[in-house]
This record gives structure tokens, C-alpha cells and sequence, in this order.
């Protein structure tokens, strides 16, 4: 069997590696020149960390990374709302949650499978035949395989050929992001809520720190060119400590912009001999630190499906049928938890750091175990 895999992202390398793993040929195409990552962050929970010991690179993963043991919620002030102690998640689970920079993962992930990796191939179609299916490339070239599993992001050229009148959903609120050098030093990981705005703080080895912010506004605003940085701390320069000093201490080159944006959840994602994974099937917002880790999870199951089923097309709706329901409620619990964090009725919030604050942590424990206690990759 040989699958094409397009998009050379986090779950389009990760499938590739899984697929050789399972003893598959596979080839990737990706549509840029060369592969380069933006400078951020990137959470990996207890999922896709065990997913990742199953493919040999659990343990080159925690060398460049920081665990936590707790993490909390806190107002703009520093007033703690809830706090979480992790230690129970890494008992029962090994792990709990890592951080480590995005480029770091990315060159990881893709050395495993350099040689199948083909660049400057863009996506434009496929063409599906009775044994075979053809991927058709912007430079003239082709590729033929018997499956076809689509991780070309939330603007998907292959989720566009199933579905062509779907829209992307713009969450309401924009967010920066930036990765610096600082003093990591008693500083407390989590994310703290002001109104219609967010700010979290998430150390990582090598004395740097990933921020990300958010603030409600209009889609499609930016920054003027050189004052992003004045701009946030307009924004977040009178809350605590250490947020206005950490962004100081941020070069104004290294701060991202992007609105925030996912998809409704698809019922179906492919047909035939073709079907989707990673932002391409699931696209959604960052607030539970889940986008990658469902795109490594999707790579797992498709591969075990595509090893141990048949006919092909049979095995991708199998794996579809169980991706889709493990996706679609992480897609709207994450949407959801955005809606919350981005709240500015002043009444509103009040009730909701008030509810927040009753939950108890054996609660908040079992919520957080029903998103990253997945093992059904493993099985």
C-alpha cells in the first residue's frame, strides 16, 4: 500500500512517520520551498505525548521541553481563580502536559522522514480512480497512491474539493504570540482573564517564555508596522506581574498576529480512497492546547486502521467514524472556553470567576482526563 500525505505540518509529518512505522509506503507533498516554522510555543498534552513513545520520540521530545506540575487561572490582577495540580494527571497517566518551541517539534518530526518529504508540490485537486487515487500539483506533476490523507491546514485545497461552500469561523478575538528570553524564576503557568482579553504565560527550557494575548475586536485588524508591542502593553501594561515586564522584554519582531479561527464540525470528512486529518479535519481554537494533539492522535489511528483493515476505502471510514467522534467535542468545548475567557460584561464575569472558583479540583482533574486520557491509538 502507498499513501500521499499533503502538508508537511505537525500531523502530516507525524502520520508519515506513523505510517512507516505500520510497515506503509508513504510520500509527503508540501507547498513551500522550504520547511520553516514560526517562532512559538506549542503545548503537548498527555495524548500526544504517549502517541509520541509509541513512535520512538517521547523521549527526544521531553529533552527539549518543560513539564508542569500545576498551572492556574487568575484574574488581571494576579487574584488566583482556580489552580491545577497536574501530579494526579501524571500518576495516572505518566505525563501530564510539556511545552517546548514549535520548530523544535517541526525538526524532530520531519528528520524521521526527510527523504519522503517533496517540497514546492501545492495541492490543486485530486482525481480518484477505481484502484488508485491522483494528487495534481500547481508545478504540473502528479502523484498516484491508494490513499490520499489531506493535512493541508484549516484552508485545505482537498477538504475545499468535499465541501466548496463551507466557511471559516472567526471566533470573535485576535491573539499574539511571541517566544523570549526571561527570567523563569517562581513564575506561575496559566493564562489570566480580564475583559474581553486574555494573557498567558507558559515557561520553557532554556530561559524562555511563550506568551500569547487576545483581545475581542473586529477580524482582520493589524498591527502598524513597529507597534505591536506598544499596542499590548496599552492593552496589558497595568496587570500583574510579571505581564508588563515580559513584554517589555519581547523584541518587536518576534511577536505574531493572527485572528483566531476553526470550522463547524463535519460529520463526514472524506470519501473513497480520500480523507482528512489535522486542521483539515478539525480546525479549531487554541484555548484547550488540543490542535496538534488531535492532528498526532489522527495520525496513530490511521495508521493502526490502515494496517489491520480492509478494503481501503472501508478502513478510512472506520477511522473517520471514530476520529469524528473524539474530534467534534473538543472542537466545541474548546470554542466554548474561548467564549467564556473573552467574556466583557462585567456582571458575567463575576458569576463566572465565581463558579470557576467553587469547582473542585478532583472536577476540574476528571474534565481535563476526558481530553487527554485518550488511549484508543494504542490499542
Amino acid at each position: 500500500m502507498k499513501v500521499i500525505v499533503i502538508g508537511a505540518g505537525i500531523a502530516g509529518l507525524t502520520t508519515a512517520i506513523a505510517l512507516r512505522k505500520a510497515g506503509i509506503d508513504v510520500e509527503i507533498y508540501e507547498k513551500v520551498r522550504e520547511l520553516r516554522e514560526v517562532g512559538a510555543g506549542i503545548s503537548l498534552w498527555a495524548n500526544a505525548i504517549r502517541a509520541l513513545d509509541q513512535l520512538g520520540l517521547g523521549s527526544a521530545i521531553r529533552d527539549r521541553s518543560v513539564s508542569y506540575a500545576r498551572t492556574a487561572l487568575r484574574r488581571s490582577d494576579g487574584t488566583v481563580i482556580i489552580e491545577s495540580p497536574l501530579e494526579e494527571i501524571v500518576s495516572r497517566l505518566g505525563a501530564a502536559m510539556i511545552v517546548l518551541h514549535r520548530a523544535e517539534l517541526m525538526a524532530l518530526l520531519s528528520a524521521s522522514v526527510q527523504d519522503a518529504i517533496h517540497l514546492d508540490h501545492e495541492c490543486t485537486g485530486f482525481e480518484q480512480k477505481d484502484d488508485a487515487v491522483v494528487a495534481r500539483f500547481a508545478n504540473g506533476t502528479a502523484a498516484r497512491a491508494d490513499v490520499l490523507a489531506a493535512a493541508d491546514g484549516i484552508r485545505s485545497i482537498v477538504r475545499s474539493q468535499f465541501h466548496p461552500r463551507e466557511r471559516i469561523r472567526y471566533a470573535g478575538y485576535t491573539a499574539w504570540r511571541c517566544v523570549t528570553k526571561f527570567d523563569t524564576t517562581r513564575m506561575l503557568t496559566g493564562e489570566s482573564w480580564g475583559r474581553g482579553r486574555r494573557f498567558g504565560i507558559v515557561p520553557m527550557s532554556g530561559g524562555l517564555v511563550y506568551w500569547f494575548a487576545t483581545q475581542n475586536t473586529p477580524p482582520g485588524q493589524s498591527d502598524r508596522p513597529g507597534q505591536a508591542k506598544q499596542n499590548l502593553l496599552e492593552l496589558f501594561g497595568s496587570w500583574h506581574d510579571p505581564i508588563p515586564a515580559l513584554l517589555k522584554a519581547s523584541d518587536e519582531p518576534a511577536i505574531l498576529r493572527n485572528d483566531i479561527v476553526d470550522r463547524d464540525p463535519l460529520a463526514s470528512w472524506g470519501a473513497g480512497r480520500v480523507t482528512l486529518l489535522g486542521d483539515a479535519a478539525h480546525p479549531m481554537t487554541p484555548n484547550l492546547g488540543q490542535g496538534g494533539c488531535q492532528g498526532i492522535e489522527d495520525a496513530l489511528v490511521l495508521a493502526r486502521v490502515l494496517s489491520s483493515r480492509s478494503p481501503v476505502e472501508a478502513a478510512l471510514r472506520f477511522y473517520e467514524q471514530q476520529r469524528v467522534a473524539r474530534t467534534t467535542p473538543i472542537v466545541l468545548r474548546s470554542r466554548q472556553v474561548g467564549v467564556l475567557g473573552q467574556l466583557e460584561n462585567p456582571l458575567a464575569r463575576r458569576l463566572r470567576d465565581f463558579v470557576l472558583g467553587c469547582v473542585a479540583a478532583s472536577t476540574t482533574l476528571r474534565q481535563l482526563e476526558s481530553v487527554v486520557g485518550y488511549q484508543e491509538h494504542l490499542q
